[in-house]
């Protein structure tokens, strides 16, 4: 078992099973994820103990009916203010780290309108691009979107549906976000580290729901505003809001499917 135990299984128990993180807002979620953990270990282990203590010293021992109580004091206080206590305590943290996880900035460098449809993604990149407005890109059932994001620069997300909830979720970035119809839901993070991540929608969101998945890729900033000059090249400039399957289910009738 020992050696079957490779640096990144290790590294994964340590993080309680989280992915490797890559944004500027893992470590707050990371210490109260962990956090949370060690305060329910805790918890459980007295609880666990109180019952076996309460079973050994007050198992049947005779016939005899035993001592009836009509109430303790001590003990009623006790288990009435102790949750509200652990309740206090992990409200405060929560409170804490919920603050620096969802913290603004004034000036984001970049700003990106992210638009959850039936079944799939689109991204408003609200870059200035060649004298152009805004560039976007949109996924397919079969081909499902990519969403670009420069390392080390932070990037303001607005969320919108034009149909159902969804949910933008990153697991590499700790961040996950509902998608609401009538609704902006926004957030703000700085990717810290380059490569491919997986993103996936959350929220149970219809028939393809678990084909509504995208591709998040961390670049430099150089290759960054290159590829938003090769949307702007293909023509997908402005802002777009919603990919070409958001309203049919391909391979139905023309009405079939419709929503």
């Amino acid at each position: 078992m020992l050696t079957g135990c490779t640096s990144e299984e290790t590294a994964q128990w340590k993080r309680l099973g989280l992915p490797p993180g890559a944004s500027d807002r893992t470590e707050a979620m990371k210490s109260l994820w962990i956090g949370a953990w060690i305060a329910a270990l805790i918890i459980g282990v007295m609880v666990w103990g109180l019952i076996l203590f309460a079973s050994v010293r007050y198992r049947k021992r005779n016939e005899n009916a035993p001592r009836q109580t009509r109430y303790n004091l001590p003990l009623e206080v006790l288990y009435t203010l102790a949750p509200f206590a652990i309740i206090g305590v992990l409200f405060f943290y929560t409170v804490e780290h919920g603050n620096k996880i969802t913290a603004m900035s004034d000036h984001p460098a970049h700003t990106i309108n992210v638009v959850g449809q039936q079944w799939q993604w689109t991204f408003n990149y609200k870059d200035t691009v060649d004298g152009q407005e805004g560039v976007w890109e949109t996924g397919t059932l079969d081909n499902p979107a990519t969403l670009w994001l420069p390392v080390n620069e932070s990037v303001h997300f607005d969320l919108t549906s034009p149909d159902v909830i969804h949910s933008f979720w990153v697991p590499s970035f700790y961040f996950k976000l509902d998608v609401i119809p009538g609704r902006t839901n926004k957030l703000e993070l700085t990717p810290t580290k380059t490569g491919s991540f997986a993103g996936k929608c959350a929220e149970l969101c219809g028939l393809y729901h678990s084909r509504m998945v995208f591709t998040v890729k961390v670049v430099s900033a150089d290759e960054y505003q290159a590829h938003l000059r090769e949307l702007a090249a293909k023509g997908q400039t402005g802002a777009a809001t919603g990919g070409q399957d958001a309203t049919t289910i391909p391979g139905s009738g023309p009405k079939e499917g419709q929503k």
